[in-house]
C-alpha cells in the first residue's frame, strides 16, 4: 500500500529526520543573510571575490530567463493558431494527417517565398505567422508517428473534470472561469463541472452560488456536481482537503455512469481559472496519444490577466515575473513540477491516494507523491497555452500589497515539500541517487535563492567597502569594486528591458475605462522592482522559511481575497 510521508509524523525517528530536513532552508537563507555582514567584516576580500562571481552569474541568469521567455512567448503564440480539436479529430489515421500538414506546409511556404516584395507588409506576416503554426503542428503530429498506435485513445472517450475548489469566492468570481470551459473548442458535453464548496461557509451564502451557477449552465455540461466538503479530524482547513474529498465523490459518481477513471482527466483549478478556448482540446491530443499517459501531469501557463488592468502596479510587477518563470520553466520540462491551475489523470489521483489533507502547499505536492509512487518515472507535459487567473486586488491599495505579501507567503511555503520529498526519496531505493539529489538540490537552490538574491544584489555589493575596514578600503580591490557591480548590472539590465515590452505584449485587450496612458503606467511600473524585489520578493520568503525553521506552522491555507471591479 503506497503512503507518503506525514508532517506530522509521530515515530521518534521519522518526527527527528522531518525536523531535520524542515531547518536546513531557514538556516542556509539566515546563514547567508547574517553572513553578508559577518564575512564583509572579517573577509571582505573573499566576499568581494564572491560578489564578483555572483554578479557574472546573476547576468547570466538575467539574460537565459529573458531569452527562454521570448522562446516561450513565440511558442505559445504559435501553439493559439493551431486547431487542435480538428488535430484530435484526424488522428485516427496520424500517417495520413501528417501527410495532409506536410503539403499544407510547402503549400503557404510557397505562398509565403512568393511574397518576397511585400518584405513588411501585414498580409506577409500573417502568412508568416500561419506557416509557424502549422510548422508547429507538424512537429507535434511527427512526435506522435514515433509511439505505439495501439495505446492511443479515441477522442471521444476522453471525458474532463473540471474541479473548481471554493471557499468563500462570490458566484462573480467562478462564472468567468465555468464560462471559459463552455467557450472551450472541445465539444461540451464531455465536461463534467465539479464545484467543491466548504460546509464552513455561510450556508445560505452557499446554496444562493451553487444556485446561480447550476441555473446558468444548467443542460451545457455532461453535468454539473457540487459538494459539500466538512472538515473532519486530522484534516486542516484548506484546498487540498477540499479537493481530496471532491476527487472521491467524483470517483463514486463515475463509477455509477461506468466510465473507466483512465478516461478521465481531472483539472484542478483555482476557482478564477479561465483556461484558453484550445486547452482542453490540446490537453486532449497529449493524453490520448501518450502511450504512459498515466505518468505525466499537464501544466498550462499561468497569466495573472483576469484583472491585471484593476490591480496596482506592485502587484502587476509580482504575477507577470511569476508567469515569466513559468514560461521559462516549460521550455525545460525536466524542471518542471505543477502549479496553480494544472491537470492529472483521474486514476493516478486516486492510485495515489489523493491530495494530503495536511499540507498547505497542494499543488507541487501531488507531482512530488506521484514522483514517488512511480518511482521517479513520472513527468510533467507542458501545455504550452495559458490560463488566465485573478491578481491580487482587495479593497484598498495598501490591503492589496499586504494581501500580495500574503499569497506570496504562502506560494513561498511551498519548501514544506523539501523535508517530506526527502524522507520519501531515502525511503525508495528503485529511484537513482543521483536523481534524487538533482530534485533536492533544485528544489533547495531553487527557495534558497528566492529569498536571499534580492538582499544579495541590494546591499552586498557595498558592504565590504562600508564595515570591511581601512585596510582593504584601500585596496585596489575595494576602489574597483562597486564600479564591477555596477557595470555587470547595468548589462543585466537588457533582462529587465526585455520584460519590460514583452510583458506589454502579454497584456489583455484594454478594457475602455482606462485611457492609452495606461500603457505608460504600466511600463514605468517596472522601475519599482528594486524596491519591490526585497520587500514583496523575497521577504515572504524569508518569513515563510523562518515559520518553518522554528516550527511555527500555518494552520490552515490562507484563501486569497477576491475583488472584481466588473467582470474580465
Amino acid at each position: 500500500m503506497f503512503s507518503y510521508p506525514d508532517p506530522r509524523a509521530t515515530d521518534p525517528r521519522d518526527h527527528r529526520l522531518q525536523r531535520f530536513f524542515e531547518v536546513i532552508p531557514g538556516v542556509l537563507t539566515w546563514f547567508t543573510l547574517i553572513g553578508m555582514f559577518v564575512f564583509s567584516f572579517l573577509l571582505p576580500v573573499w566576499v568581494a571575490v564572491f560578489i564578483i562571481a555572483f554578479d557574472i552569474y546573476w547576468l547570466y541568469r538575467t539574460i537565459y530567463i529573458a531569452a527562454y521567455s521570448i522562446v516561450a512567448f513565440r511558442k505559445m503564440q504559435r501553439h493559439k493558431r493551431i486547431d487542435w480539436m480538428n488535430a484530435c479529430r484526424k488522428l485516427d489515421k496520424p500517417e495520413n494527417f501528417f501527410d495532409e500538414i506536410s503539403s499544407e506546409y510547402k503549400k503557404i511556404k510557397k505562398e509565403y517565398f512568393g511574397k518576397r516584395w511585400l518584405f513588411f507588409s501585414r498580409k506577409r506576416k500573417k502568412i508568416k505567422k500561419k506557416l509557424r503554426a502549422v510548422r508547429e503542428l507538424r512537429k507535434e503530429i511527427n512526435e506522435v508517428l514515433k509511439r505505439d498506435k495501439s495505446k492511443f485513445l479515441g477522442w471521444e472517450e476522453v471525458y474532463h473534470a473540471v474541479m473548481l475548489p471554493t471557499a468563500n469566492e462570490d458566484a462573480q468570481i467562478i462564472e468567468p472561469a465555468i464560462q471559459a470551459v463552455a467557450d472551450s473548442k472541445y465539444p461540451n458535453e464531455k465536461f463534467i463541472i465539479l464545484l467543491a464548496t466548504e460546509e464552513r461557509e455561510d450556508s445560505q451564502r452557499r446554496n444562493r452560488k451553487i444556485k446561480y451557477l447550476k441555473e446558468k449552465f444548467e443542460g451545457k455540461f455532461f453535468d454539473f456536481i457540487t459538494t459539500v466538503h466538512k472538515v473532519m479530524p486530522g484534516e486542516m482547513k484548506m484546498k487540498s482537503a477540499n479537493a481530496t474529498y471532491a476527487a472521491k465523490e467524483l470517483k463514486k459518481y463515475l463509477e455509477a455512469k461506468n466510465i473507466p477513471l483512465e478516461n478521465v482527466i481531472l483539472s484542478n483549478f483555482d476557482c478564477d481559472t479561465c483556461a484558453h478556448p484550445q486547452y482542453f482540446a490540446a490537453l486532449t491530443l497529449k493524453y490520448i496519444t501518450e502511450p504512459r499517459r498515466l505518468q505525466f501531469a499537464y501544466q498550462p501557463l499561468p497569466m495573472y490577466h483576469n484583472n491585471i488592468w484593476d490591480t496596482n502596479a506592485f502587484v502587476r510587477i509580482i504575477v507577470t515575473g511569476s508567469s515569466f518563470w513559468h514560461m521559462v520553466e516549460a521550455m525545460r520540462p525536466e524542471h518542471m513540477v505543477t502549479f496553480s491551475s494544472h491537470s492529472e489523470p483521474l486514476k493516478t489521483i486516486v492510485d495515489v491516494g489523493y491530495w494530503p489533507v495536511n499540507v498547505i502547499s497542494e499543488d507541487s505536492l501531488i507531482f512530488w507523491k506521484c514522483y514517488a509512487y512511480f518511482n521517479g518515472d513520472y513527468e510533467v507535459k507542458p501545455i504550452y497555452l495559458p490560463v488566465s487567473l485573478d491578481a491580487v486586488l482587495a479593497k484598498g491599495y495598501w490591503k492589496t500589497i499586504v494581501n500580495q505579501y500574503k499569497q506570496k507567503r504562502r506560494w513561498a511555503y511551498g519548501i514544506e515539500n523539501f523535508p517530506l520529498l526527502a524522507r520519501a526519496l531515502l525511503a525508495n531505493r528503485k529511484i537513482p541517487f543521483r536523481k534524487k539529489i538533482r530534485h533536492l538540490f533544485i528544489m533547495l537552490e531553487g527557495h534558497w535563492s528566492w529569498a536571499t538574491n534580492a538582499f544579495i544584489i541590494a546591499l552586498l555589493g557595498w558592504l565590504p567597502v562600508i564595515i570591511g575596514g581601512s585596510v582593504f578600503g584601500q585596496s585596489v580591490l575595494a576602489h574597483n569594486l562597486p564600479y564591477i557591480t555596477r557595470y555587470l548590472m547595468n548589462m543585466a539590465l537588457v533582462g529587465l528591458v526585455i520584460s519590460m515590452f514583452l510583458s506589454l505584449m502579454l497584456l489583455p485587450p484594454r478594457p475602455a475605462k482606462y485611457s492609452r496612458k495606461r500603457y505608460i503606467y504600466m511600463f514605468l511600473q517596472w522601475t519599482l522592482v528594486p524596491i519591490i524585489a526585497p520587500f514583496l520578493g523575497a521577504m515572504p520568503a524569508v518569513d515563510a522559511q523562518t515559520r518553518i525553521l522554528f516550527g511555527k506552522y500555518f494552520g490552515e491555507f490562507w484563501v486569497t481575497e477576491k475583488v472584481r471591479k466588473e467582470p474580465p
